[in-house]
């Protein structure tokens, strides 16, 4: 079994300062595994460095060309020569890849003959792409599975799971009132009002968020930035005062053990789909960084609604009422008088961690219908 994936820029600057001093493929790959970053997302036989299994990510151009060196590959080849080229060398039988629009129909034409079945993972739009040639397109969103099917394409129901590194963080003092991580886009309508409204409790309750920023965003709210006609690319007030840097991996891992609230406010392109809290669901976590899962909003992906947010007391509903939450949470971290807060100080992801991820690799093992080999090791 053989897994790529891909990074985000900003990324990408944060696992080479972590990985300056790695000298080989090898050494550059068990930094960026260990830093968790998008394990949620990673197959149990890649985290268990199980020896039929083979991870990279294809458009770190770094560690793959120290594997091109590693390997004698003669002169400067491309990226998509390296990765055909660790595939064949692999023998691999079945090919599943987190960055298909990278590498879409196109590149699946020249996979060896050693690959039996092709999966790829895609819950995003993605313009033009084709991936008709991949056995199926995985995803938590239904709508968009349902994009992909009427482009004709077999789409499949799949979810990520909770990293069982997990469980080594939230044991302590949870000193942050609400933690976001991720981007802001004006273009997000409903997330950045949100956002905004929240960022407006910095005065009395301690709101961090750590956001990625363009470059022209960061000019546009520098001081020679005022002078410019950038109006569009600067956040409002509220968010641009406590925005600070993005965060990935360990470093999340440890703000959100340290939260007493979370945001992971659905973007547009999202619709009614909440992949997300599906994955909680299907883990059987009630408490996930001592948050309670209250009723969330949406399609879960399994065939029901679970109709609105429920986040202000007395039983309003709104969109995601966290203002009205946090007036019910005391300093010290403990629930409010709505009992639907439970308790704030409950442990990271106490549940059946594993769960999902067997069901996941049942489904692909479900789809492959050839021989398998030891592509699951069961637990």
């Amino acid at each position: 079994m053989f897994q790529n994936s891909g990074l985000y820029p900003s990324y990408l600057a944060h696992l080479n300062q972590l990985a300056a001093k790695a000298s080989s493929f090898a050494e550059r790959r068990r930094i960026f595994l260990d830093d968790r970053f998008g394990a949620l997302h990673f197959l149990k036989p890649v985290l268990e460095q199980e020896p039929e299994a083979f991870f990279t990510n294809g458009d770190d151009e770094i560690l793959q060309r120290h594997w091109a060196r590693e390997q004698g590959l003669p002169g400067k080849p491309t990226l998509e020569a390296i990765l055909l080229a660790q595939i064949e060398h692999h023998r691999t039988e079945v090919f599943y890849n987190l960055d298909p629009v990278r590498y879409p129909s196109a590149f699946v034409g020249k996979l060896p003959g050693c690959v039996r079945k092709t999966f790829c993972w895609r819950a995003a739009p993605s313009g033009n792409a084709d991936l008709t040639a991949y056995g199926a397109v995985l995803g938590n969103f239904p709508s968009i599975l349902e994009s992909w099917r009427q482009r004709g394409c077999r789409a499949e129901l799949f979810f990520p799971a909770l990293d069982p590194l997990m469980d080594e963080y939230g044991h302590g003092e949870r000193t942050i009132d609400v933690l976001f991580v991720g981007g802001y886009s004006r273009h997000h309508t409903a997330r950045a009002k949100t956002l905004e409204q929240v960022a407006s409790l910095a005065g009395t309750r301690r709101i961090v968020y750590r956001l990625d920023a363009s470059r022209l965003t960061r000019l546009a709210e520098s001081p020679i930035g005022a002078w410019l006609p950038l109006q569009k690319h600067r956040r409002p007030d509220a968010i641009a005062r406590i925005a600070e840097p993005p965060v990935f991996g360990r470093q999340f891992y440890e703000l959100i053990g340290s939260s007493k609230i979370v945001l992971n406010g659905a973007i547009d392109m999202a619709g009614t789909d909440r992949g997300k809290h599906a994955l909680l669901r299907g883990h059987g976590v009630r408490r996930t960084a001592g948050i309670r899962r209250r009723r969330l909003s949406g399609c879960n992906g399994t065939g029901s609604d679970d109709g609105d947010v429920r986040l202000g007391a007395g039983g309003n509903r709104s969109h995601f009422k966290v203002p009205a939450r946090l007036a019910g949470i005391g300093r010290n971290g403990g629930a409010g008088k709505d009992p639907g807060c439970g308790d704030l100080q409950q442990g990271f992801a106490v549940e059946t961690v594993w769960r999902s991820r067997r069901r996941g690799l049942a489904v692909l093992e479900r789809l492959h219908s050839g021989r398998t080999g030891r592509l699951i090791g069961r637990r």
